[in-house]
């Protein structure tokens, strides 16, 4: 049963008060703020609500309002003012600082009821939520403290540094190899087939919480095995044709070895979201002989990236207003940035006209 505070100086309505909720509350009795605040001392968590006269000798309600404030007692104990008055500017002065509610003169037993047992549902309500959003805080808390143990460890290790670096000379591998096209393309047809190369490798900290959310051992043969973009390499073309045209290129490459494609581009998500993406085996050679490691590949156009790249930012914006709303003009945009891409294709084949435009999407 909750505990009811019922601090008043006039003893018939501290008994009238008394009378109305001892059916449904625990009632302790305060004469003046004083004791109210005593009470509120001896018992820091079980006080439910304090039902509270603004005049009172020794310490007025007032006074008291100010102590709860400071010892923050307002975001626990919902205060409930016993008034005669019914003047605007009290009630807004009451309500400023952190008064839930008032209990005006005569009383009438319904009405007390029922006011009193909104507020303490509306603060367990209140209470219970904030302690479950405090636990799951710490939860994750704990958990980023495992991550950031096991990481270290991880990281410490030989064989996860071996794996890094074969993950390294990958990229270093297939950045060589779009450079030497690059400098062909510049050489035979006086044009360039991609605009720039972004490379990544995965952190620790992301390796180990991917292999965690998806319940796989936390060791190195499980990133080998179940990790297909540890290692990332992202070119970005000037047109649709190009991105076609050069992973073609890369894949007829008589030592990689193409494991998985997902094309986007054709086939967009339904956020709008469009790249090709290939998975490659590729060869490095150390020496103790050619190994083959896994590298993710994303083909974009420029325009795609620009959108990839807003769109990511705004998808993790906290407290974004009208969600639905900007994910469906984001979908508008992406698909405007599609048109724009082939049409400014198209202007650059009529230009181009010396050379053989391949227009076509499919390898």
């Amino acid at each position: 049963m909750h505990r009811i505070l019922v601090a008043d100086d006039v003893e018939i309505n501290r008994e009238i008060l008394r009378d109305m909720l001892m059916d449904d509350y625990i009632v302790e009795i305060a004469e003046d703020g004083a004791q109210a605040v005593q009470k509120l001392q001896e018992c820091p968590d079980g006080i439910a609500a304090l039902l509270l006269d603004l005049q009172m000798p020794n310490m007025d309600g007032y006074a008291v309002l100010d102590w709860m404030n400071e010892h923050k007692k307002l975001k626990t104990v919902p205060v409930l003012i016993i008034s005669s008055e019914r003047s605007a500017a009290i009630e807004n002065y009451c309500f400023e600082l952190g008064v839930s509610d008032f209990i005006h003169k005569p009383f009438n037993s319904s009405i007390v009821k029922k006011r009193v047992d909104n507020i303490v549902e509306l603060f367990d309500r209140k209470n219970g939520l904030e302690q479950k959003v405090a636990m799951q805080t710490r939860t994750l808390e704990e958990q980023r403290q495992i991550i950031r143990l096991h990481t270290r460890q991880l990281r410490d290790t030989r064989i996860f540094n071996d794996l890094m670096m074969q993950y390294r000379s990958a990229i270093m591998v297939v950045e060589a190899k779009l450079k030497v096209l690059y400098e062909e393309f510049a050489h035979e047809y006086n044009r360039n087939p991609f605009e720039s190369i972004k490379s990544r490798l995965k952190s620790p900290e992301s390796i180990y919480e991917k292999l965690d959310r998806k319940g796989f051992p936390i060791t190195v043969e499980s990133i080998r095995e179940y990790l297909f973009d540890v290692a990332g390499v992202r070119v970005i073309c000037s047109f649709p044709d190009d991105i076609y045209r050069l992973a073609n290129l890369v894949v007829q490459s008589n030592d990689i070895i193409l494991v998985q494609k997902k094309d986007y581009i054709k086939n967009p998500k339904s956020n709008g979201y469009r790249s090709l993406h290939l998975i490659l085996d590729v060869p490095i050679f150390l020496s103790i002989g050619k190994q083959y490691v896994k590298v993710e590949m994303q083909f974009r156009t420029i325009a795609m990236d620009f959108w990839a790249s807003l769109e990511h930012k705004l998808k993790y914006k906290k407290d974004v207003e009208n969600t639905e709303e900007i994910e469906r003009q984001l979908k508008v945009c992406a698909d405007s940035i599609d048109v724009l891409d082939y049409q400014m294709m198209q202007i650059r084949s009529k230009i181009d006209k010396g050379n053989t435009a391949l227009l076509t999407r499919d390898f």
